[in-house]
Parts: structure tokens; sequence; C-alpha cells
């Protein structure tokens, strides 16, 4: 039985719940369980279950390492074929970008002097463990392989048991999350009640009925005002298998790398009766409902104003990323619910009038809070889709050979096979019409967002939606940089704000390129020191200046003050602290930073503190 845990957002508690309920399943039911932890990029189970005996093995893949320069005749076919915009042609020779390659295959197919070299490389590690009679498998994705998060997922997945899997999946409904969730026999998203939760859920609700798959939900903070989640799930039909409550107790319990099923007893009981529930649930033959129309509070867009991010401007980003000519300050965190948004949109009004990039484009919003009035909007494509004309094929098999994505499966037909494309796992990079030799296959341009540009009570805003499972959110926030870049060209301002993805992989790395400074939010708790680490090394990777806000820094001092001296040894700015404040999560659902609901509170004095040692930091 495969149960993933999932949420549209993070912070909801994905990771709290997952390993709780494996510890249940294991301890008090009885059950044979496997944790795979499939949030490659910030693993955070381990942390938690704190297995054992681990064994680590390094994950490589087949892939374009070098070019050989004494046979390339610079043809300039490689680039050509390149989906992924992973290669060029500079004075008459190729040149290949390794952080935008997928593997696919095709430069190699198209050049016709064998000048592409392939070896192995590295995406990251395996790791595998045991503890509390709990068998453990998470993936860590290399720094600077954010393409390669699905990939490093399925070889995390090759270790389901035969007994109860807990898969712990990214956050979001990117391409990553979809990977997860295909093949589950149920998926249970957390949610919280606040605006953001309710937001995202829907998003995530979606995503789960797309690949065919009803999911139930979990309530996390169960006692705070209801912005409308009850109501939703009454209105699709979704059931609420469990709800946990708002405890300041388990928050400090969360922060030491407890579980709460362990050091608070009296949760204990509600594990068991949400634990039972899931199997129970799981063991149904659950009809898959229609997915809904979000109401993104958008007008209808226009589908021929379709934009698409050209090859040449996204080289033209790597060749030249540190000229800009604006001063972009991105506000990243290694983990979800730390805060960013809040924060960002808190800066936003420090600013006052200013530009503002929601860079978050798998589950943003940032627009809960900035109010925007809509100027320009558009569908954004970044890549393609590939099908297979059914008339045309012979069933010879060689597209199905050649995929190195498993995007193609054959079926038996008693005479021979035929084959079809799986639209979620195809990342369009035309490897299987470069090979079929009776022109079977057709490539045609992939929606994968939308993008828009607003007036919002601080200035203005370029903001974006990732479609669900789409691949390429890379390309979409680079976009939306640049839209963020016209609107201050157009305002004389020289000034962004850009709230980025959590995380380590491609719509962050995205984010980060060629940015003047980031600002990196955390919280006091052994996952956050740990993804505080991951990022701050990914900044670093990419040589920019960076500081640390610690977030909810009285949940536990004793983890806020080692936060503090890791970042002096790290030799990186320490901007600040801000305390744990209810009121926050109440801006959230009066749609307010904390600047305009609370000014006087000491949260919104601290982060005035903490703005002014940030403009310090970064203008000097």
């Amino acid at each position: 039985m495969k149960l993933t845990i999932s949420s549209g957002k993070g912070g909801t508690g994905k990771t709290f719940i997952a390993t709780n309920l494996s510890y249940i399943l294991n301890h008090e039911l009885d059950q044979r369980v496997t944790y795979l932890d499939c949030d490659v990029e910030e693993p955070n189970g381990h942390l938690f279950l704190t297995p054992k005996r681990t064994n680590q093995e390094n994950i490589t893949i087949e892939a374009p390492i070098e070019i050989d320069n004494d046979k390339c005749v610079g043809c300039g076919k490689c680039a050509e074929v390149c989906t992924f915009n992973a290669m060029a042609v500079i004075n008459n020779k190729a040149m290949l970008f390794p952080e935008l390659c997928h593997v696919c295959g095709a430069c190699s197919i198209v050049c016709p002097k064998e000048a592409i070299q392939e070896g192995e490389r590295n995406i990251g590690s395996l790791i595998q463990g045991e503890s509390k009679g709990i068998y453990i498998w998470y993936g860590l994705l290399k720094h600077g392989e954010g393409g390669m998060s699905p990939r490093l997922i399925k070889e995390v997945k090759k270790y389901t048991d035969n007994g109860i899997n807990i898969l712990d999946s990214p956050p979001g409904t990117s391409c990553s999350a979809v990977e997860t969730v295909i093949g589950s026999d149920l998926c249970v998203l957390i949610t919280d009640l606040t605006p953001f939760g309710l937001h995202d859920l829907k998003l995530s609700v979606d995503m789960c009925r797309s690949v065919g798959i009803e999911p139930v939900v979990l309530i996390n903070r169960g006692n705070l005002k209801d912005p409308g989640v009850r109501k939703y799930c009454k209105k699709e039909e979704l059931d609420i298998i469990g709800e946990i409550p708002d405890d300041r107790k388990i928050a400090e319990a969360y922060s030491k790398g407890d579980l709460i099923v362990e050091t608070l007893p009296q949760y204990k009981k509600v594990f068991v009766e949400i634990a039972e529930n899931l199997i129970k649930t799981a063991k149904l033959d659950r009809k898959v409902k229609a997915q809904s129309q979000i109401n993104h509070n958008f007008e209808a867009i226009n589908n021929n104003n379709v934009e698409e991010l050209s090859g040449d401007k996204v080289r033209e980003a790597r060749i030249e990323e540190n000229n800009t000519g604006f001063n972009e300050l991105v506000v990243v965190s290694g983990k979800g619910g730390t805060g960013k948004t809040s924060i960002t949109a808190t800066l936003a009004a420090l600013a006052k009038d200013t530009v503002v990039s929601d860079c978050d484009v798998d589950a943003s919003d940032l627009h809960l809070i900035l109010e925007p009035k809509l100027q320009e909007k558009g569908l954004f494509s970044g890549g393609f889709q590939a099908h297979i004309l059914k008339d045309q094929c012979i069933g010879c098999g060689k597209c199905f050979q050649a995929c190195r994505f498993e995007a193609i499966y054959k079926k038996s037909t008693g005479e021979g096979y035929s084959y079809e494309i799986d639209e979620f796992s195809c990342e369009g990079c035309g490897v299987c019409k470069l090979v079929c030799d009776y022109d079977a296959v057709e490539l045609e341009k992939a929606i994968n967002g939308e993008w828009y540009t607003s007036e919002v009570k601080y200035g203005t805003m370029a903001h974006a939606k990732l479609e669900i499972a789409e691949e390429n959110s890379g390309k979409l926030v680079t976009y939306t940089r640049d839209k963020a870049m016209e609107l201050a060209n157009r305002r004389d301002k020289d000034e962004i704000f850009i709230d980025g993805s959590p995380g380590t992989g491609c719509p962050v790395i995205a984010s980060l390129t060629g940015a003047k400074y980031a600002l990196v939010i955390t919280e006091p708790t052994v996952s956050g020191i740990h993804d505080m680490e991951r990022i701050i090394d990914l900044c670093k990777f990419f040589e920019i200046s960076l500081g640390v806000i610690v977030n909810k820094c009285d949940i536990n001092q004793e983890m806020t003050e080692k936060i503090k001296q890791r970042v002096y040894n790290l030799n990186v700015d320490f901007l600040g602290s801000l305390p744990y404040d209810e009121t926050v999560t109440e801006a959230q659902i009066e749609g307010q930073s904390i600047l305009e609901y609370a000014p006087n509170s000491e949260v919104a004095i601290k982060m005035k503190e903490c703005f002014d040692k940030l403009k310090e930091r970064m203008y000097g």
C-alpha cells in the first residue's frame, strides 16, 4: 500500500505528519512501514526518525559532460535540437550549459562528428537506514541539479515495500510532486486554516484528480479561524480524515526534532485514528471527481496571447548573469512555512512604491496579500509536448528505446506493439521525433503557465502560475523576472523584491541567478537549520551575497542561538530575529501585511529593524 503525504504549499506540517504516522502505523498498528522521503531538494524526515546504520550511494546518469573541440565543426545542429537551451554555438564552437541540460540525448543523436562526449553525471545521493522499526529511504539532490528532481524521485520510489509505504512528497503541483503522487493508493493533502493554505489546497486537489487519484484532506492547526477550507471540502466532496490543533507545544517539540506521539502522549490517540482512517480509505474503490475550475480573481486569458522565452534569452542570462542593471533582492527559504511570503509583503510595504516579483510560480500566494489589479496577462510556453500519430506509426519501438524519461509506454496489440506518450512524464525534448523514420511523432508548443502584471497597494507586481505537472518552472521564473524588470524600467525604479520558491531546485536557481542579494528566512527547528545550510550553500555556489532572518525565534531560543553562531561561522550576514506572533496569521486571514494589520506589534517593529539592516548590507 502506497500512501502519499502531500501539500500545495510548504510549512503545512507535511513531514511532521508523515513521520508521526509512520511511527504509529508501525508501533501501534503493527504494520511493516517503509518511509520514503521524495522531497529530494530538502529531505527532512530523517531528522525526526533518526535512522541508524545508514548506507549511501551516488546516483549517476549518462549525460553530456564535454565537447571535443577537435571534432566539433560548429554546425550548430546540437543547439537547434536542444529544447532546453543547454547548447549554444559561440565563435563556431559548441558550448554546453550543464545546469540547463536535461540529459535527453538529442544533441548526441544529431552531432555528425560525435563531438559530444557522454559520461556519468552525479545528480545526488540515495540514503538508506532503519530506525524505530521503520525502513527509511531518502534522496538528496546535488546543488545545481534542479531539473533532475524527478529522476532522483524515481530512484527513491524503487524501494517501495510490500507493507505500508509512506511517501513524503515535495510541496506544490509541479513535475516533482506529480512524479511522487502517481501510482499512489491514496494521497493525503495537508492544509492549514489560512488563505495560503486554502488557495494551494485547491491547486493540489486538481493535481491529484488530473492524474486519476481522488485525494483526502487532513487539516493541521485546525482550531484557527477558517477562511473557507471546510466549506471548500464540502463543495468538492472531499473527505477530511482528521484534524490536528494549533498547539505551541507541538511547535516546540517539532523544533527539537521530537516525534510528538512520543513526547506528547495526548496526541497518540489522534494519530491512531488518522492512521486507521487512512488504511480503511485506501482500500475503498473511490471515484475520481471532475477537476474544478479555480478562480484566480483574474479575467479570462486570451489564448492567442502566448509568450515564449527564447533560447537566446536563457543563454544570455547565463552568460551575463551578473549584469541585469537592477538591484534584485530575492527572499528564499530552504523549506516552506518559514514566513517567506509574509516577510516579502512586509518588505514591499516598508519600501512603499516599489516593484515586486512573485517567482514562487508553483504555488504563488503573494497576490493574496498585495491585492493585485490586473494590467497585463498572457499564456506562457517554455517547451513542447510530443504526440504519436497512430495512423503513421508502424510500432518499430525506436522512440521507446531512445526516450530517457520513460515517457513512452508500449501496449501489446496481439501482433506487435503500439506506443503512447505519457503527457505527465514527457519533457518535450523531441528525441522521439528525431529517431522516428516514419514522421509519426509531432511536437506542439506546450502551454506551461500564465503570467500577469498588476498594480498592487505597494507599487507594481509581476506574477505567474505554473500549470499542473509542468516542468518548465525555471523558464517561467526567468520570464516573470523579465516582466518585473520591464515594470521597473517604466517606473524608473532600480530595486525589485522577489518572492522566491522554497527549496534548492530549478525555480530557486532561476530566482537567484544574477540577483544582488539573497535574504534567507529560517526558523529555529532542526529542519530549519538543515535547510538553511542547504540554501546558503546554493547561494555561495552562485556567488550571491546573502543574509539570514530567524522567524519565530522564541519557539526554541537554544536553536536560535545555534543558528546565529552557524551564520557567523559561515561568514553570512545575520539581519535579526522575529518573535512568534499569532497576529501574523491573523493578518494573512485579513489579506494584509503585518505592517498594515498591527504596525505597533513587536514583530512589526523588529521587521523594521531587519529592513534597515538589510538596506545597509545591500547599499553600504
